[in-house]
């Protein structure tokens, strides 16, 4: 009976897991990277891209703040949250010199965060790997050499994040 009630919680944890992985998508689904990976190149605009790149930065910095609302404020989160806080103010200017009316920020909004404190760092390196396939993508356009140099900052700044939750990742 003990091995039944062992199994049957395993399978209903299981499908718990991949209930909230799932809305985890559809909530930033159209918004931040994953909205950016919906467009075609030609519609990659250089206000679309800034739109998706800050979007991109609320979401991480939304999603690091629940985590820490969630699980309390320990490494990495409470230094990666730093760090995106200055992404965000390295994109806002670029908004005011091309006119680009700065997106309201739904980060927290559109993050949701799982169960347990293992599983955030499994998200964190599915999120850095989007956001640098994001700037990636928006490196291989016409771009104002402001515009590409933060790109370049950003997706070198992700690359380090995503270095550090491999990290912890390993560590759980």
């Amino acid at each position: 009976m003990n091995k039944f009630l062992t199994l049957w919680l395993s399978k209903v944890v299981l499908v718990w897991a991949i209930v909230s992985l799932s809305s985890m998508a559809l909530a930033s689904e159209g918004y931040g990277a994953s909205g950016a990976d919906n467009e075609t190149d030609k519609a990659l605009t250089l206000d679309v891209m800034l739109n998706y790149a800050l979007e991109d930065e609320y979401l991480a910095r939304g999603e690091y703040q629940k985590i820490m609302d969630t699980f309390g404020a320990q490494k990495p989160y409470s230094n990666i949250i730093k760090a995106e806080a200055k992404h965000i103010t390295w994109l806002l200017p670029l908004f005011e010199k091309y006119g680009f009316a700065i997106p309201a920020d739904r980060g927290v909004e559109n993050a949701t965060i799982p169960a347990s404190y293992a599983e955030t760092f499994a998200i964190g390196v599915d999120a850095e790997i989007a956001n640098i396939n994001m700037y990636d993508r928006f490196l291989n356009q016409d771009l104002p050499s402001d515009v590409e140099a933060v790109f370049v900052r950003l997706r070198d700044a992700s690359k380090n994040h995503l270095a550090a939750f491999q990290k912890w990742q390993n560590k759980y």
